[in-house]
């Protein structure tokens, strides 16, 4: 589907009102919306751009989406030790006590005493002990981002309840583009971008899953330094 037919699509749904989602769930929001566009995939053409993300997302939801995963010669200490050091016992019975790093960080240190310190140029994974054991590059981030996302088709909607089944109202789409390492500090800082860390050891060393930059999704927009709505 191109922009301009997207555009139309869109204009008939949003003229339609409240909806019955066709799925239930977190994904029924996206999949409600492609099902009543007529897509089968999740992309739009748009000129200049190319092939675009749509993503809808439920007004006022906080849930946490994934931008991109980044593991690249960040870390300062081996893995291993960082596990074996600020780890936790797996609880899952069938994982035998192993010890695992699966946080959620922010600038506000957790319970293990990790929390994310930002400066100018990056942002580390630091222990409040002063140790450092990870640190990401803001423009390293910034190009990842661009590289993963480099546009997207952000359709909102209103949700709400009738009885056991949701119901939905798309009424805004905008396309979003660009962003920067400074951008990218900034929702850090307000704690609207969070860092996963999600690895565990295996014997002599850790297994890793990939550290994962997640955003609110309410927060999403303000990623992007271009918005305009379609």
């Amino acid at each position: 589907m191109d922009l301009e037919t997207f555009r139309k699509a869109f204009a008939e749904l949003r003229a339609k009102g409240w909806i019955e989602s066709v799925r239930r769930g977190d994904t029924g929001v996206g999949h409600t919306l492609e099902q009543h566009l007529g897509l089968a995939e999740h992309n739009i053409a748009v000129p200049d751009l190319g092939e675009v993300e749509l993503k809808a997302h439920r007004v006022g939801s906080n849930s946490l989406i994934t931008l991109f995963t980044f593991n690249r010669k960040v870390w300062q200490m081996r893995p291993i030790e960082a596990v074996r050091r600020y780890g936790t016992p797996d609880r899952d019975p069938g994982k035998a006590g192993r010890l695992g790093l699966y946080f959620t960080l922010s600038r506000t240190p957790n319970s293990s005493g990790l929390f994310l310190h930002v400066e100018e140029k990056f942002v580390a994974l630091r222990h409040i002990s002063g140790q450092e054991i990870a640190v990401w590059q803001l423009e390293a981030l910034a190009a990842r981002f661009k590289q993963k996302i480099p546009a997207m088709i952000l359709v909102s909607a209103h949700s709400e309840m009738r009885g056991d089944r949701e119901y939905f109202q798309y009424h805004r789409a905008q396309l979003m583009q660009g962003t920067s390492a400074s951008v990218l500090r900034d929702q850090i800082i307000a704690g609207n971008v969070l860092v996963d860390l999600r690895l565990h050891e295996k014997q002599t060393s850790a297994r890793n899953h990939g550290t994962g930059f997640r955003v609110r999704e309410d927060k999403l927009h303000l990623l992007f330094q271009e918005i305009r709505d379609l």
